[in-house]
């Protein structure tokens, strides 16, 4: 979403990436990988990975597109930042989460996720915002769908699908690690993903 926000620009003043869950029932897995990544996140300050600390450069509340809304949020050190920073020119990379979900995940008596349906997907909505600036400007657009484990699937589908059949990005797929953005045509794979509804605004 980060590369097909920045579009024809060739680098950014700040990307941020926000991410609204209506719940979060973790899994079992959810709970390991926090606890074994526990003080060891970082975040992109100054063009540079930066150790993660609470509070940096995040607004009291983000404006999420409807229905969600204006929420209280939290920042995040995440692997988003990481990703978007080796391949997009943005000094700053922030992300950050609605308080809600955060409080399910930090209160050890909140079940896992249930299936509310027979595809076996939970109730739960999700949605992310991603926002470039660059001096005045702004570009946005944001992604949405239903139960954020289930999105997963879907997305590792598409990639191997057309890594599989050549439809990759001149580059894309040398050695070492590539962002997803690096390999793939960022607004046609992202309107080909099953299950996602995404949108420019």
């Amino acid at each position: 979403m980060a590369t097909a926000v920045m579009g024809d620009w060739a680098a950014a003043d700040d990307i941020t990436v926000a991410f609204s869950l209506d719940s979060w029932h973790p899994t079992a897995g959810t709970r390991k990988a926090g606890e074994r990544s526990a003080g060891k996140r970082v975040t992109v300050r100054g063009g540079r990975l930066v150790p993660f600390a609470d509070g940096l450069d995040v607004p009291a509340h983000w404006d999420f597109p409807a229905p969600v809304g204006r929420q209280p949020v939290r920042a995040l050190g995440t692997a988003d930042q990481i990703t978007i920073s080796r391949h997009l020119k943005a000094p700053e990379v922030r992300a950050f989460m609605n308080e809600a979900p955060l409080a399910d995940l930090r209160d050890p008596n909140t079940p896992g996720p249930t299936a509310a349906s027979d595809d076996g997907r939970s109730a739960q909505s999700w949605l992310v915002d991603v926002v470039a600036r660059r001096g005045a400007e702004r570009r946005a657009a944001s992604a949405a769908g239903r139960d954020i484990y289930a999105v997963t699937a879907p997305l590792v589908a598409e990639a191997a699908v057309r890594i599989l059949a050549g439809r990759t990005l001149p580059g894309g797929t040398a050695s070492g690690m590539r962002a997803p953005g690096e390999v793939f045509d960022a607004e046609d794979f992202l309107s080909c993903v099953a299950d996602i509804t995404w949108s420019r605004r």
